[in-house]
């Protein structure tokens, strides 16, 4: 089910993701020869509310992403290439503080053990002091639905220097003043090394390529997909690419088909106690006596 787009006029919500003091960004690739709609069903309706009711944590957001729509999604100047990469999902993992990611990562076996079911390969990019949410107007915080608009994640690989990390902020200031954008989120994570890989997940593929071991990465949303195709052809955005080549060694564009966030301030939404589609029934036919006190308690073993 898909909600109404959200409009790039209005409120801007980007202050309610302040309290995800510490973040994980994880890129996931499903297992070999599990089919796509068995892999979405299951995140979405099996791991994901495994995951979401783990002690400590106080968000958990999935980004479903199509592999066989990646033509043509950014420009890419010269200097710069494609990131020779396939995903199917990525996972953002906040806490409110780090005793409450140790309650976690103290749970997580029980988490981590359950991947190799359908996940083939992931990695857990590591951000101490979270992410920053530069503008975010969708007034649903907690959306489980097909992406109304048009969602990118773009990872951007470079050197991971001071200099690199403040190139990128600049260009995510630089997109949210973009004209028809809904939501723009910048990830500066810690490099990522092959030696001490993560997450925890035994049967699964966690190492990377030298080029992915240094990255930015920034969600950018859009209304529809003709304004993000306006701004890019544009000379706004032909001179807040001017740093792309120096920056930059590659990049991936990686489009998002459906969102669903399971827990946030460490308040289960109803995917996160239910399921992702049995939420979304849920939705579809008002049915407001499964989310009341009497009902959700039944799930909650309370």
């Amino acid at each position: 089910m898909s909600g109404p787009a959200p409009v790039a006029a209005g409120p801007d919500f980007a202050a309610r993701d302040a309290a995800i003091r510490i973040l994980t960004y994880t890129p996931i690739r499903r297992r070999e020869g599990v089919p796509q709609d068995l892999f979405d069903t299951y995140w979405r309706d099996v791991h994901g509310p495994l995951c979401a009711r783990l002690p400590g944590l106080a968000f958990y957001a999935q980004h479903h992403v199509a592999r066989e729509r990646g033509a043509n999604l950014w420009p890419l100047p010269d200097g710069v290439r494609p990131l020779d990469t396939v995903l199917d999902g990525l996972v953002e993992i906040g806490f409110a503080d780090a005793a409450g990611q140790g309650r976690f990562e103290a749970a997580s076996p029980l988490l981590f053990s359950d991947e190799r079911n359908f996940i083939g390969h992931d990695v857990a990019y590591a951000l101490p002091d979270g992410a920053r949410t530069l503008v975010d107007r969708d007034p649903d915080p907690v959306p489980n639905r097909i992406e109304p608009g048009h969602r990118l994640h773009l990872h951007l690989h470079g050197t991971g220097t001071d200099a690199f990390r403040d190139w990128a902020g600049s260009f995510a200031a630089g997109l949210a003043d973009a004209p028809g954008i809904v939501k723009v989120r910048l990830h500066r994570p810690e490099p990522y090394h092959n030696a001490a890989p993560a997450p925890a997940a035994p049967g699964v593929d966690h190492a990377l390529p030298r080029e992915r071991k240094r990255v930015a990465i920034v969600e950018v949303g859009w209304t529809d997909r003709l304004a993000a195709e306006a701004f890019l052809a544009g000379d706004a955005y032909a001179a807040l690419a001017e740093g792309l080549a120096t920056h930059v060694a590659a990049l991936g564009a990686f489009l998002v088909t459906r969102q669903c966030v399971f827990i946030r301030d460490g308040v289960l939404t109803t995917a996160g106690l239910r399921g992702s589609r049995p939420a979304e029934l849920i939705a579809a036919l008002g049915a407001l006596n499964q989310t009341e006190p009497a009902v959700t308690r039944l799930f909650r073993g309370t």
